[in-house]
């Protein structure tokens, strides 16, 4: 397949890259920092900067539209959450219109999403079927996947990504929490009883490539693994692969106090299940915590 790809230098993103390249996809990357691209993918695929010289996107058979600001890091200000908003809109609206104005359009086109779709849910199983919290990750979410959807016709499917933790010894959360861990200073945020809807990078990539060459399929996918974990269970599994204790416990108002708003992302969760996904006949490799947390520790 000719594939075009947004977010290609992203965590996610750079592995998906290197397992259609390794299966022989022509690809095609869309980044505002082409040199910084080039060290991780070299001659190898095709650079694009811009899609503002673009008409349509005629001669791709997929489109993969991983792009976003991290939403983790930062206080939601005013302004970071327009960063956060526009990151994720302005370019899958780009991105649905230059389908629509195809002469032949991709057929498939994969757009990112995140839980956060469905709000604080607390303690709730999380289908793809559960009504979301009207708070601004939904709010974020919504819009994101509206604009995904769009692009929506006979001719192309649109496979929604609700993605969740994801884990990997490459990046993301484990390369901040891992260094505070070994040093045995880890532990549980807030009450604990917050459930964290993790995946495996390896599991993560899988189940997009699944998406790719399942012409069947379409709509919202919990990309997460069939067993969540509370944020009590998480720590303390890391803790236990890793020998070392996890007592520091970070209570409810300093991650308030020290995150504002975007302390939700700490201290609410989404008990999340792949429904979606397992019912399409997707397998994953990692189903237990222990045995994702022992091959990142390993590596």
């Amino acid at each position: 397949m000719r594939i075009l790809i947004t977010g290609a230098t992203g965590l996610i993103g750079r592995s998906l890259t290197h397992r259609l390249l390794s299966l022989s996809h022509e690809i095609t990357i869309l980044t505002r920092d082409i040199e910084r691209a080039k060290q991780h993918f070299s001659e190898h695929v095709t650079y694009w900067s811009t899609l503002d010289d673009k008409s349509s996107l005629d001669g791709f058979e997929a489109v993969i539209n991983l792009a976003g600001e991290p939403i983790i890091g930062k206080r939601w200000t005013a302004d970071q959450k327009i960063k956060l908003c526009n990151s994720r809109w302005l370019l899958t609206e780009q991105l649905s219109y230059l389908i629509k104005a195809s002469n032949i359009p991709p057929a498939t086109f994969i757009s990112g999403s995140a839980m956060g779709y469905y709000g604080d849910q607390g303690q709730s199983v999380v289908t793809e079927e559960e009504a979301p919290h009207n708070e601004f990750t939904h709010e974020l979410c919504a819009r994101w996947e509206a604009l995904a959807m769009a692009a929506e016709s006979p001719h192309t499917r649109v496979c929604l990504s609700r993605t969740g933790i994801v884990l990997s010894s490459e990046g993301g959360i484990m390369q901040k929490i891992l260094p505070i861990f070994r040093l045995g200073l880890g532990g549980a945020m807030g009450d604990g009883k917050q459930y964290i809807p993790w995946i495996h990078l390896d599991d993560m990539v899988n189940a997009l490539y699944y998406l790719l060459m399942s012409p069947e399929l379409k709509g919202p996918f919990n990309i997460v693994s069939p067993y969540p974990a509370t944020n009590e269970h998480f720590t303390a599994t890391l803790a236990d692969v890793l020998g070392r204790p996890a007592f520091m416990h970070v209570p409810t108002s300093a991650l308030k106090l020290i995150h504002g708003e975007a302390s939700v992302l700490l201290l609410g969760g989404q008990r999340g299940l792949p429904q979606n996904l397992e019912s399409a006949g997707f397998g994953f490799r990692y189903f237990e915590l222990k045995e994702a947390f022992a091959q990142i520790v390993e590596k």
